[in-house]
């Protein structure tokens, strides 16, 4: 009796459910509960009925699978891709880092540049390599065409041009150098004649007093072009030849006063004025170093110091670029910009 009521209970329970879903379904045999007669009634499914289950099934099983994988792509960040992360930022900030490194290193190569140009082409009258060809860029195809895909495209891209650039600044530097050596070799004797020193001992350098260029005039204040430049000293401060050569005039000249004037052959010439005495006669054979005269304030001066000249096929030439023997690197920066005053001269 007992086990007739636990079986008419779980019937019960049976028909409830099918009632409320309207159909049953068992091994793949469909029943669908008809509520006027009480019972199930088999359906028979159709092939398009049959379809249609089927890509339900896939298609619900499609958005669970694309939920899944856009849950771990955009919120769960796998191992490898931090790791990759990671290097990618390490990347990006050694790209940085070069970056700045070249932009520190531009402006010394710069400089180089011009004291080439400026002062060792100078000093053995080779042509300076024009501004076109130290600074040309790279021409024709895109060279940077398949780096434009990476990540931070444009600081690669501006870092390789940056490498690419200075590299090929430096090869023309390298041989415009090449060319400084092979000049040196064939012209020792040369060398030893062109003008490379200051007139007087000056290497601390505040002796400078005015540079080549536009002056004011000390007497008639207005401004003039100084030919050479003046060193102010202490009366009677010895004066030396600044390179080997014979000198070619030594007496009073109109505005210099006391003055020596020495041909160093190779069409170089330099002048010496104001001296308060001469030591050298004319047709002398002098050396670089040697003393030719004392500093004074003879001729058309307002206060003692040597005014020097340098002369190349018979034109005055900046002194600046003819110290090369007498000062370092710093010490010929700091002359340029001394000798770059503007202010009143002492001639």
């Amino acid at each position: 009796m007992q086990g007739c009521k636990i079986q008419f209970t779980f019937a019960n329970h049976i028909i409830s459910f099918a009632r409320k879903n309207k159909s049953l379904i068992m091994k793949n045999i469909y029943f669908k509960y008809d509520p006027d007669t009480e019972e199930y009634e088999r359906v028979n499914l159709t092939l398009r009925d049959r379809i249609l289950i089927i890509l339900r099934h896939l298609l619900s099983g499609t958005v669970i699978g694309l939920s899944l994988f856009c849950v771990l792509v955009f919120f769960v960040e796998l191992p490898q891709y931090k790791i990759l992360r990671n290097e990618n930022q390490r990347i990006t900030a050694q790209y940085k880092i070069i970056s700045r490194q070249l932009d520190e290193i531009t402006p010394i190569l710069d400089d180089i540049q011009e004291r080439d140009n400026n002062l060792y082409r100078v000093i053995f009258q080779a042509d300076p390599i024009p501004y076109s060809i130290r600074k040309a860029g790279y021409g024709g195809t895109n060279r940077y065409e398949e780096l434009m895909d990476l990540n931070d495209a444009e600081l690669v891209v501006s870092t390789s041009q940056k490498i690419d650039v200075l590299s090929k600044q430096l090869y023309i530097q390298s041989k415009s150098f090449d060319e400084i050596v092979n000049l040196l070799n064939k012209n020792e004797e040369r060398l030893l004649c062109i003008p490379a020193i200051q007139p007087i001992s000056n290497k601390d350098l505040k002796n400078t007093a005015s540079g080549f260029g536009i002056r004011i005039d000390p007497v008639y204040k207005t401004p003039k072009f100084h030919a050479g430049m003046d060193f102010a000293a202490v009366t009677g401060t010895d004066i030396y030849a600044t390179g080997n050569g014979r000198v070619s005039f030594s007496g009073w000249k109109q505005g210099y006063g006391n003055t020596v004037v020495i041909d160093h052959g190779y069409d170089y010439e330099t002048l010496y004025g104001h001296m308060s005495e001469i030591l050298v006669p004319v047709g002398k054979a002098v050396t670089r170093g040697e003393v030719i005269g004392l500093v004074g304030s003879t001729g058309k001066s307002v206060g003692p110091h040597v005014h020097y000249e340098v002369h190349y096929k018979k034109k005055p030439e900046n002194p600046q670029n003819y110290y090369y023997m007498d000062l370092s690197p710093e010490e010929y920066d700091q002359m340029i910009q001394l000798s770059a005053n503007a202010g009143q001269m002492f001639d």
